[in-house]
């Protein structure tokens, strides 16, 4: 069984995935993990992350690993757990820059979909239900205004004694969707047989109740899980 949630930066996706994925247990991938590791790499070799005359002769070095220690999920980049480095805005704007590669994409394609085959999945990011796992038989598309998810991603690093500027977040967030949503190889956008949830008036716990209720209304045999 695989389930793809699809959206924009800030929507809540990832959350809402971890909390269904620990639910039913099954195993929750964060495919945009993938694309922060690769730009973090382009950006210690001091490679430009959208130059593709740059990227490309490093990519044979990139070697990632997803490992899920104590039930969450631990990004191993060239045997260094760099899962927290690859939540600072730098490597967030990395990601969006390598992930307009058409050549980035094809290289993580395959580890996406190697996962997925192996294992009930709730898989994340920008293009699964339309790209990677197109025949996922759950899809949804998470999202919520940009200043909804500015705040929300202010309050994380904030949460974490990270210093930030909600101003600088929000533009971000805005170029980023920019981004996401004009790239030529698989831009991000909802599946047509996605169902949308708009989660601006929902806090975390009602965001993850919603993914799990349309996953449940898809699945209602393994009710059990619940």
């Amino acid at each position: 069984m695989n389930i793809a949630i699809d959206g924009p930066a800030g929507a809540g996706k990832s959350t809402a995935a971890k909390a269904a994925a620990k639910r039913f247990g099954i195993i929750y991938v964060d495919t945009g993990a993938l694309y922060r590791a690769t730009g973090l790499y382009m950006l210690r070799c001091g490679a430009d992350p959208g130059d593709p005359d740059e990227v490309l002769p490093l990519l044979n070095e990139v070697h990632i690993t997803l490992r899920f220690e104590d039930g969450a999920q631990h990004i191993y980049l060239n045997g260094e757990d760099v899962s927290t480095e690859i939540r600072l805005p730098e490597a967030s704007s990395a990601s969006s820059a390598v992930s307009a590669i058409p050549e980035v994409r094809e290289f993580l394609l395959d580890l996406q979909r190697d996962i997925a085959k192996k294992n009930d999945c709730i898989m994340d990011g920008r293009d699964i239900g339309t790209v990677v796992l197109p025949d996922a038989q759950v899809k949804i598309f998470v999202t919520a205004t940009a200043e909804i998810r500015a705040k929300r991603r202010y309050d994380e690093y904030i949460g974490k004694g990270m210093d930030a500027d909600y101003d600088e977040i929000l533009e971000a967030i805005k170029q980023r969707d920019y981004n996401d949503s004009h790239r030529a190889v698989a831009p991000l956008r909802q599946a047509d047989d996605a169902v949308y949830l708009d989660t601006t008036e929902m806090n975390a716990e009602q965001e993850a109740d919603a993914v799990c209720d349309i996953i449940i209304a898809r699945f209602p045999e393994r009710m059990q899980w619940t």
